[in-house]
Parts: C-alpha cells; sequence; structure tokens
C-alpha cells in the first residue's frame, strides 16, 4: 500500500507543476495574439492600436498581473473552463478539442494497440528462435525500419498512393459531402481516409516492441527458473508462455502505458502533412496564431495523458511484480 500511495503523491505534485510551467509558456513566448489575428487581417498594412485593443476586448485577452491570471487560471481549471479559442472564436476550447480528440484516439490508439501486439508476438517468437534466420530477419529489419522517420513514411505513402496513383485521398478526416455522422457511409469514408496516416504510423510502431521484448526473452529465458522447467520435462510452449513470455512482456507492458500516454502528442507531423482533423493538426494551428487557451489546454492534455500513463504504468508494475512492492517497504 505504501508504493502506491507514494506514487500517487508524486503524481500530485509533478501535476501541478506541469500546470504551473503550462500556464508559464505561452505567456513567455514574443507576440500578441491580437497583433497576430489583426496582421493577418490587414495583410501587410498598417495596423491600428485601437483595432488591436478591440480585438483583445473581443478575445477576453487578460492585462492583469501574471499572479492574477495564475489565480484566475487554477480557478478555470478546476471549473473545467479553457476559455475561447482566439483562432475558431466564438468556439470555445472545449469544443474545437472534442471536435478533435475522437479523431486521434482512433487513428492513434489502434495504430498503437496494432504496433504493441505485432511487436510483442513477433520479438517473442524471435527470442525462442535466436540465432535463427527468422530472428535475424526480424530483428535487422526492425532496427532498419525503426531508424526512418515516420514523417519521411508519410511523405512518401502520400506520394505513391495519393499523387502518383490517386488510389487514397490526399488529405482530411472524410469526404466534404459526407456528413459526419454514425453510419456505414460515414465510417467507411473515414475510415478509406484514415488508412494512409495509420499505414504511416504502423511501419514502424512494431519495431521497439519487437526489440525489448527479444531482449527480454532472451534474458528470462536463461534464468534458472526457465531451466528447472526444462529439467522437469514441460512442453516448450508451455515454457516459452508462462515462464519466457509472462516474465519478458512486463517491461513491454509498463511501455506500452507510456505510449498511450504519449498518444494526444506524438501524430503531429503526420497530420498535418495528411491534413488529418485530430489534434496534432490542431496544435500546430495554435501555435501558429498564438491561440494561448488552445495550446494551454492541448499541452495540459498531452501533458496529464503521460503523467497518467506513467501512474498507470506503476501500478501496473507494482500489482504484476511484487518485488517492487517489497522494495517500497
Amino acid at each position: 500500500m505504501r508504493y502506491f500511495l507514494r506514487r500517487t503523491a508524486f503524481f500530485v505534485i509533478t501535476l501541478w507543476a506541469a500546470v504551473t510551467v503550462n500556464f508559464l509558456i505561452p505567456r513567455l513566448q514574443p507576440g500578441d495574439p491580437a497583433e497576430a489575428i489583426v496582421g493577418q487581417l490587414t495583410g501587410q498594412g498598417p495596423v491600428d492600436p485601437d483595432q488591436i485593443r478591440a480585438v483583445r476586448l473581443m478575445l477576453g485577452v487578460p492585462d492583469t498581473s501574471l499572479l492574477s491570471q495564475y489565480w484566475d487560471y487554477l480557478g478555470s481549471l478546476l471549473r473545467g473552463d479553457f476559455g475561447i479559442s482566439y483562432t475558431y472564436f466564438p468556439y470555445p476550447v472545449t469544443h474545437m478539442i472534442s471536435e478533435a480528440l475522437p479523431w486521434t484516439l482512433v487513428l492513434v490508439g489502434v495504430t498503437q494497440i496494432i504496433g504493441f501486439a505485432v511487436g510483442t508476438v513477433l520479438g517473442a517468437f524471435a527470442a525462442w528462435r535466436r540465432n535463427s534466420r527468422f530472428d535475424s530477419f526480424v530483428t535487422l529489419g526492425s532496427q532498419f525500419v525503426g531508424s526512418l522517420p515516420f514523417f519521411w513514411i508519410a511523405l512518401l505513402l502520400l506520394y505513391l498512393f495519393a499523387f502518383t496513383t490517386n488510389w487514397f485521398p490526399t488529405a482530411g478526416g472524410h469526404s466534404v459531402d459526407v456528413t459526419p455522422t454514425w453510419s456505414w457511409a460515414f465510417v467507411g469514408d473515414a475510415i478509406y481516409h484514415g488508412i494512409l496516416p495509420a499505414l504511416s504510423i504502423l511501419v514502424t510502431a512494431p519495431a521497439g516492441w519487437i526489440i525489448g521484448m527479444r531482449n527480454n526473452m532472451v534474458a528470462s529465458v536463461g534464468e534458472d527458473y526457465t531451466r528447472l522447467a526444462r529439467a522437469k520435462g514441460l512442453k516448450t510452449r508451455r515454457i516459452a508462455l508462462a515462464y519466457g513470455a509472462r516474465v519478458a512482456v512486463l517491461p513491454n507492458v509498463t511501455g506500452f502505458a507510456l505510449a498511450l500516454g504519449g498518444i494526444l502528442g506524438g501524430t503531429v507531423l503526420v497530420e498535418t502533412i495528411f491534413d488529418y482533423p485530430g489534434l496534432g493538426r490542431l496544435l500546430m494551428e495554435a501555435v501558429g496564431a498564438r491561440d494561448y487557451p488552445l495550446m494551454q489546454a492541448l499541452f495540459l492534455f498531452i501533458t496529464v495523458g503521460v503523467l497518467l500513463a506513467n501512474l498507470l504504468a506503476d501500478f501496473l508494475l507494482g500489482v504484476l511484480d511484487p518485488r517492487v512492492r517489497k522494495e517500497a517497504t
């Protein structure tokens, strides 16, 4: 119990620090969002200070002290109020995030789960067949593919299968003439638009899990309990699953929890390349327009997701491995 209480206390302290840093970073950036908006409207012409003041009042840009803004910010977070988006005025930030979040969750969630499952199975089989041709092919292949930048793969897939062959659309999450509803027509169209972004992530997603699972299982297969299982005459499949893979998969499980935590911030380039309507593209637009409320909310979502994933990984490790709980006492 002491282990879980310690991890929870560490989570609360880290969350407070992350919220504070998330408040400070946008305000330390140079520039004024009101000036940026007026500049976009007027083009290269002169900027009227009265127009800037009017835009600041319209957007509700704070002009109080930093400490006063910080207390207001904490109070707004407790109420679930992230303010009005400067870029998508007059829509609130929560509306914009709720519109983009399902696209990112489906795209990255599905690809991460598939990548984890494929990588873990291939890594376990490669370790059990170590020094074989299959082991060499899988290990070397995953190291090569894993070194490729996924945004480069996205550009390559976009050029080959969208611009050259016209097999898939070049941008968007669905066709313009399809209304986003829970219908087979919309779901099928959304899947069709998401194939290339998903493939660009899936190509490299299993690589890390393959290497990690293989190395962990090679180490576990050499332990005394595995040798004892062989001496007892247990079947090879049972030794591989119950003794080798069961222990070796523990680091992968905790790593998978951490990977899910970064699900919100790991698709910025892919979603930008394919103009996919997820949180990654929304974050790029918010940064470019100095949309402080939207930036703060997105950064906070990413940070909280990573922290929750760390807490989940710690809890999983404590449940699956009793040695961790004993070390904390």
